[in-house]
């Protein structure tokens, strides 16, 4: 919807959400850069749309709605042809006994929209306002179920001799049942949100296997003979060379999936059954979400808040791959993006954008590696600097040097945990006192997958199960109180929906669990989402003696958690225990 500047003037002011010399600046930002006021104050995170737009109808007398897609009924959804609903943007979700059609609509102002619609559905119509976002949302139930569409599609390419095919200009182009194939994928990708597509060519077929929630999944079997042009398809998306199959090959393209920007980075590489293709699904419209909806709460969040107002000095961010390091990371430099500082990265590859940050993609074959980039970065007067990866002893060595000179130095590490990671800076050849004087925290975390909030179980576990549970967490009468301390805590920040606690202080009372069958808002599958669990270790004064003295990791643990580090698996636990996850979901990440 767009709003005229001098209403947007009017809402704004009206509802305090800007000082005059807070307009006079969007003022001159808008003519600066030919944007509308309204986009502007968005921009600016002046006002999300959804305050924007529920400001409006307030304003304009016409009433808000946020409607659900679950909820509209398919007989209903179709009264107005998909090409009217998608060029207008308006949705119709309900139907009264009385005959009243309810409409929601991106831009109830378009009077024109209005009458063409009421032409096709009948003038008693009840009109309501929705964010542009829920719309397209809505209106993606106009697709119905991908999983059928795309078996439709398939069905036109199967034959009997399940044989390659030669692939022909026509079997790639964009109207082509392959290019309908690729398209559903990604649609069907992007709706069960999936991290990652594998196209994975097998001896009789084709599989096709989804990342949801850190976990693969095989959706879909293609015959074998559409392997050649399908691989060929994404190659031409990803302008990667389309006769060259022998070697790996790295590209990146763009689609836009119900109004967000997705990018895709492509990874090709022979296998014995002939070409693999992996792609990696970005979500460019996604914003940086605070550190407390990640999963940090407590003395970790304490730590790495601390850690961030520190003038100088090296904090890692260490994990296996996948474990959501650059999420993480992504969220800290949006807290830290200020126009009175110079944030600049050296990436492999940029995943996440940043508006005001300048971030460089490293380029081996260029010789832009972490190391030259990092040399480079440091003659162009940063405050911040964020190295994606500390791969070699060269890259560690001007990364603590950076910090000894003055800046604020972020990376990331490969380790199993936090205390493993000093070590390691040891055996890349980093002198003991130069990590003990630079490091001001290391932050280790994983992901676990969400418990479905819609259809999670609790339940009180048996002695047997207590008992496993005791030995599996090393839980005895002289520990177990600070569980308890800990689930008090994490209830007093809402940590989780759960209403009571789940321990006394004597033992374990509440457990949760998955539903076997799941429900439509999972998938079936009784979890939703991830979270992240962490343990955030301080480099304090007796950690720093024993880092001179070349003390072990698990010395270096055992010292922090003395000095109130929560581990992951006991951070694990406490979200278990609150509901967030299961007790099975946190073992899987983090037993040795």
């Amino acid at each position: 919807m767009r709003i005229s500047d001098d209403t947007i003037e009017k809402l704004l002011t009206g509802a305090g959400k800007v000082t005059p010399e807070q307009v006079e600046d969007l003022k001159k930002s808008s003519e600066r850069t030919h944007r509308p006021l309204q986009d502007a104050a968005i921009q600016n995170k002046l006002v999300s749309e959804l305050e924007l737009t529920k400001l409006f109808a307030e304003y304009a007398h016409i009433p808000f709605i946020a409607v659900d897609p679950r909820d509209i009924p398919n007989d209903v959804l179709n009264k107005i042809p998909e090409r009217i609903a998608v060029q207008y943007r308006a949705v119709l979700f309900k139907i009264d006994e009385d005959g009243t059609m309810h409409l929601a609509m991106d831009d109830p102002d378009d009077v024109q929209a209005i009458d063409f619609i009421q032409k096709e559905i009948g003038e008693k119509t009840k009109i309501y306002i929705a964010t542009r976002e829920n719309i397209l949302a809505c209106l993606e139930n106009y697709r119905g179920d991908v999983d059928k569409q795309l078996n439709d599609v398939i069905d036109i390419q199967r034959e009997d001799d399940g044989s390659e095919q030669q692939i022909t200009e026509a079997d790639v182009s964009e109207d082509s049942p392959v290019a309908q194939t690729i398209n559903l994928l990604l649609e069907y990708a992007i709706r069960s949100s999936a991290s990652d597509i594998h196209i994975e060519p097998r001896e009789g077929y084709v599989q096709v296997r989804y990342r949801i929630d850190g976990v693969l999944k095989e959706v879909n079997r293609l015959p074998r003979n559409v392997l050649g042009s399908l691989i060929s398809r994404i190659k031409i998306l990803a302008n990667l060379k389309i006769d060259e199959r022998r070697v790996p090959q790295d590209g990146r393209f763009k689609i836009k999936v119900a109004g967000k920007q997705y990018a895709l980075r492509v990874s090709t590489l022979p296998v014995s059954d002939g070409e693999k293709v992996v792609m990696r699904i970005l979500d460019e419209s996604n914003e940086a979400v605070s550190l407390e909806s990640l999963g940090y709460w407590g003395h970790s969040l304490e730590i790495v808040n601390q850690a961030l107002t520190e003038p100088n000095g090296v904090i890692l961010i260490t994990g296996p791959t996948g474990s959501g390091k650059s999420t993480s990371l992504f969220s800290i430099l949006n807290i830290l993006n200020t126009p009175d500082v110079n944030i600049s990265t050296i990436e492999d590859p940029v995943e996440y954008k940043v508006s005001g940050v300048n971030q460089t993609q490293t380029n081996p074959k260029a010789g832009m590696t972490f190391a030259s980039g990092l040399r480079a970065l440091l003659r162009q007067d940063p405050n911040i600097i964020m190295v994606g990866e500390i791969r070699d002893s060269e890259t560690a060595n001007l990364g603590i040097q950076a910090a000894l000179t003055g800046h604020l130095v972020f990376s990331t590490l490969h380790t199993n945990n936090a205390s493993t990671s000093l070590p390691r800076l040891l055996d890349m050849g980093i002198e003991p006192f130069l990590i003990a004087s630079t490091v001001r925290a290391v932050v280790g975390q994983r992901l676990i997958r969400r418990l479905c909030m819609n259809c999670r179980q609790s339940f009180t576990p048996s002695p047997e199960e207590l008992s496993t549970l005791y030995k599996t967490f090393r839980l005895d009468a002289n520990n177990f109180a600070i569980i308890h301390q800990l689930d008090t805590i994490a209830k007093s920040q809402k940590i989780g929906e759960a209403t009571d606690l789940g321990t006394t202080e004597a033992t374990i009372t509440t457990l949760w669990r998955a539903s076997s069958k799941g429900c439509d808002e999972c998938s079936n599958t009784g979890y939703k989402g991830r979270i992240g669990i962490y343990e955030a270790l301080q480099n304090t004064v007796s950690l720093q003696k024993l880092i001179v003295s070349n003390a072990t990791s698990t010395q270096i643990q055992t010292q922090a958690i003395l000095e109130g580090m929560i581990t992951m698996q006991t951070d694990g636990l406490i979200k278990a225990l609150r509901g967030q996850s299961t007790i099975e979901e946190v073992l899987r990440v983090t037993k040795d």
